[in-house]
């Protein structure tokens, strides 16, 4: 599995990304409002966009992920 693109809601400390980056996939995008949480997901990704809020995230606005 190869080319697949994942984003993140509610997105914790990246557990998503993690496990998806672990079977080839590309984590593109995360939303979530915790300080500490967003410091260990942009430790391990730190290319991966940080949406903050997800209450106020535009779907149309954002990039789109399989």
């Amino acid at each position: 599995m190869s080319g697949l693109t994942i984003g993140s809601l509610f997105d914790g400390i990246a557990g998503f990304p993690l496990a998806g980056s672990r079977h080839g996939m590309e984590p593109l995008w995360a939303s979530e409002i915790e300080p500490y949480p967003i410091t260990v997901s942009r430790r391990h990704f730190p290319n991966m966009k940080h949406l903050g809020d997800v209450t106020k995230v535009n779907g149309a606005e954002v990039e789109p992920v399989d």
